[in-house]
C-alpha cells in the first residue's frame, strides 16, 4: 500500500513538473499552467484513465497546497491600499454583487441544481487574488488606477466572501454564535500582531532572525509556517473555516513585514515552497476528484457550467461598471472580466458544500469547471482588450485619483 501511495504522488508530481516545461516549450500556447494541471488530473484519474487515485499521502499534500495558495493570496493584501475611494466602491460593489447573485441562486435552487442558495450566492461573490494579481503585475498594470482598482476589488471581494463562509458554514452552531467567534479569533489575532510587533523591536532577537535567515536554519520561513498552522488550527478550534486562518497568516505576514529590503529573497522562499511542491499538487489532484462522469452523465448536469460561467460573469462583472468614469467603458468591461476569474475558493467551498450535503457533487463539479473555464477565458479576453484600449484614463479620471491619490503598489 505504501509503494503504491509513493506511486500516486509520484505521478502527481510529475504532471506538476511537465505541465511549466511544455507551457515553456510551447510560448503559443497561453493558457494558465493552473487550467493544465487540473485537466491533466482528470485525464490520468479514475474519471479517464485510471492511472492515479488520491489515496491519503496525495490528499493531505493537496489540502496543504490549498491552504498554502490562500496563504499566499492573503499575502498579496497590502493594508495601505485599503483605504479611500477605492475601497469604498469595492464594498458597494461587493454588495451589489450580493444582490445579483440572490435572485441567480434562488432561481437555480428553485429547478433543483443546488441545495442551499446562500453558498451559491458566496461562491458567486468571490474572486481569485491569488491568481489576479501575479496576472495584473505581468501585465505592468499593478501600480495604476486600473490594476489598483481590480486588486482592491478582489481583496474586499476574498475577505468578506472567506468570512461569510466561515459564519454561515462553520462547524459550531448558528451564525450568532460563529460571528461571535469570529470577533473572538479576529481580537486574538490582532493579540498577535501587536505581540509579535513589539517582540520585533527586540534588538537581539532582530540579529539572531538576521543571522539566520540566509542558513539552512531559513527561520523565517520556518516561522511563517508555524503562524500559518498555528491560524489554521485556531480557526478550525473556533470552529470556522480553516482556509480563513489560511488567509489570514498572509495577511498577518503582509502586515508585518514592513521592511522587505532587509529580507529581499523571503516572499520568493514563500512562493517557492507553495508553487514548487504544494500547490501544483492541489491542483492535479482538482483534476482526480472532479465527478467528470457525473456531469456528463446528462445533458441537464453538463448545462450547469455555461449557466454558473454566465452568473459568475453577471455577478463579479457587472459591479465593474462603478470604475466607468475613472477608467472608461472598455477598461471597466476588462476589469469585469478579472473580477469574474475564480477558482481556489470555488473549489474550498464546494468542498465544505459537499461535505455538509449542501451541494451534490455534480454540481461541485459543474461550478469547479466554471472556474477552470473563468481562469482560461477571463484574464486572456481582458488584456486583449486593455491592448486595444487608450493606455491613458478617460477626460476626469486624474481628478478623481487627485482628490484620493493611489498608493503605489509595493
Amino acid at each position: 500500500m505504501a509503494e503504491l501511495s509513493y506511486q500516486n504522488l509520484l505521478l502527481v508530481c510529475v504532471v506538476g513538473a511537465l505541465i511549466p516545461l511544455a507551457l515553456g516549450m510551447l510560448p503559443r500556447l497561453r493558457l494558465p499552467s493552473v487550467v493544465l494541471e487540473i485537466a491533466a488530473g482528470v485525464i490520468i484519474g479514475p474519471a479517464v484513465l485510471g492511472w492515479v487515485h488520491a489515496d491519503t499521502p496525495v490528499v493531505v499534500l493537496s489540502w496543504l497546497g490549498l491552504t498554502f495558495l490562500l496563504f499566499l493570496a492573503g499575502l498579496e493584501i497590502d493594508p495601505a491600499h485599503l483605504r479611500g475611494r477605492l475601497v469604498r466602491s469595492a464594498g458597494v460593489g461587493y454588495l451589489l454583487s450580493l444582490a445579483l447573485a440572490t435572485p441567480i441562486a434562488l432561481g437555480l435552487a428553485a429547478i433543483g441544481w443546488i441545495r442551499d442558495p446562500a453558498l451559491l450566492v458566496i461562491i458567486l461573490s468571490a474572486t481569485a487574488l491569488g491568481l489576479v494579481v501575479p496576472v495584473i503585475r505581468d501585465s505592468g498594470e499593478s501600480s495604476g488606477v486600473f490594476g489598483q482598482s481590480i486588486i482592491v476589488a478582489a481583496t474586499v471581494a476574498d475577505v468578506l466572501a472567506i468570512v461569510l463562509l466561515s459564519v454561515l458554514f462553520g462547524a459550531e452552531g448558528g451564525p450568532g454564535t460563529r460571528g461571535a467567534l469570529l470577533l473572538t479569533f479576529a481580537a486574538v489575532v490582532l493579540v498577535l500582531i501587536l505581540t509579535v510587533g513589539l517582540a520585533g523591536r527586540w534588538k537581539r532577537l532582530q540579529q539572531v532572525l538576521l543571522s539566520l535567515q540566509e542558513t539552512t536554519a531559513q527561520i523565517r520561513v520556518r516561522l511563517a509556517v508555524v503562524l500559518l498552522v498555528a491560524l489554521t488550527a485556531l480557526a478550525a478550534r473556533f470552529g470556522l473555516e480553516t482556509i480563513l486562518g489560511a488567509f489570514v497568516a498572509g495577511v498577518v505576514i503582509s502586515v508585518l513585514d514592513r521592511r522587505p529590503r532587509e529580507r529581499p529573497h523571503f516572499r520568493a522562499k514563500l512562493d517557492a515552497v507553495g508553487f514548487g511542491l504544494l500547490i501544483p499538487v492541489f491542483y492535479v489532484t482538482t483534476g482526480l476528484q472532479l465527478d467528470l462522469r457525473g456531469l456528463l452523465s446528462d445533458t441537464s448536469a453538463l448545462l450547469r457550467v455555461p449557466v454558473f460561467l454566465l452568473a459568475l460573469l453577471v455577478v463579479r462583472g457587472v459591479p465593474a461598471l462603478l470604475f466607468a468614469r475613472t477608467l472608461g467603458m472598455r477598461r471597466s468591461i476588462a476589469a469585469g472580466l478579472l473580477q469574474a476569474t475564480s477558482l481556489p475558493f470555488i473549489v474550498a467551498s464546494t468542498q465544505v458544500g459537499v461535505a455538509l450535503d449542501l451541494l451534490s457533487p455534480v454540481s461541485a463539479a459543474a461550478l469547479v469547471s466554471t472556474g477552470i473555464l473563468s481562469v482560461a477565458i477571463f484574464p486572456a479576453a481582458a488584456f486583449a482588450l486593455v491592448r486595444k484600449g487608450p493606455a491613458t484614463p478617460p477626460a476626469g479620471a486624474a481628478n478623481d485619483l487627485n482628490s484620493d491619490p493611489l498608493p503605489k503598489h509595493a
